[in-house]
């Protein structure tokens, strides 16, 4: 088992989420049960599926709930586009968010293929 707090991965991705709900504070009433939920289920699902990838046993296994957080990185990405283009949120702030979003995304590849290698290694 792995301590998940102690992963920059999971660092950058749970101040993301929080930047996630800052953000979509602000947007109309009308939204809050349908475009802010799953904006906010998304971005919670990155951090979540990390931590709960660390305490399985097998790379493999942590590896699969990495890639499902690479899906709910990409599924955000598509959401916070739609909220910008309906026009709940500035150009700005989507900015910022996509920035912090492809590094996480990106941090998220790197650990895949660390941890998909390591565990072809291990198994050789």
């Amino acid at each position: 088992m792995r301590d998940f707090k102690g992963l920059t991965v999971w660092q950058r991705a749970h101040r993301l989420t929080v930047n996630v709900y800052r953000a979509t504070d602000a947007f109309p009433s009308r939204e809050r049960f349908s475009l802010v939920d799953q904006i906010r289920r998304a971005s919670i699902s990155i951090p979540a599926n990390i931590a709960e990838g660390c305490g399985r046993r097998s790379q493999r296994d942590f590896a699969r709930f990495l890639q499902v957080s690479v899906g709910s990185a990409n599924e955000l990405e598509y959401h916070l586009l739609l909220a910008h283009e309906l026009g709940y949120l500035e150009t700005a702030s989507q900015t910022v968010l996509n920035t912090d979003l492809s590094e996480v995304r990106r941090m998220l590849s790197s650990l895949i293929r660390k941890v998909t290698s390591d565990s072809v290694a291990s198994h050789a």
